[in-house]
C-alpha cells in the first residue's frame, strides 16, 4: 500500500511559463514519464522540472486539491503563492 499521494506542479525548462498540475503516487517515476515525452499532454514542452509538491496521506484529499488547483481560483492561488 502506497504510504502518499503526490499533487505536484511542474515547469518547463525550455518554456518557463509552461506549468502543469499533476497527480501521482510514484513522484519521480511520473517526472520521468513527463521527460521522456510519454504524457502527450506535456511532451512538446519537455525537459520538466518539479516546481512544488504536495504530498498527502488522503488519496482522496490529493484528488481534490488537484483538482482545485487546476480550476481557475486555483491557478491564481498557485501563482501567487508558488
Amino acid at each position: 500500500m502506497n504510504e502518499f499521494y503526490y499533487v505536484y506542479i511542474l515547469q518547463s525548462e525550455k518554456y518557463p511559463t509552461k506549468h502543469y498540475t499533476g497527480f501521482t503516487e510514484n513522484l519521480q517515476n511520473r517526472l520521468k514519464k513527463h521527460n521522456q515525452g510519454e504524457v502527450p499532454h506535456t511532451s512538446k514542452f519537455k525537459p520538466w522540472i518539479i516546481q512544488n509538491y504536495f504530498a498527502f496521506h488522503s488519496k482522496k484529499k490529493a484528488i481534490a486539491f488537484e483538482k482545485y488547483l487546476k480550476s481557475g481560483s486555483g491557478r491564481e492561488f498557485a501563482r501567487r503563492h508558488f
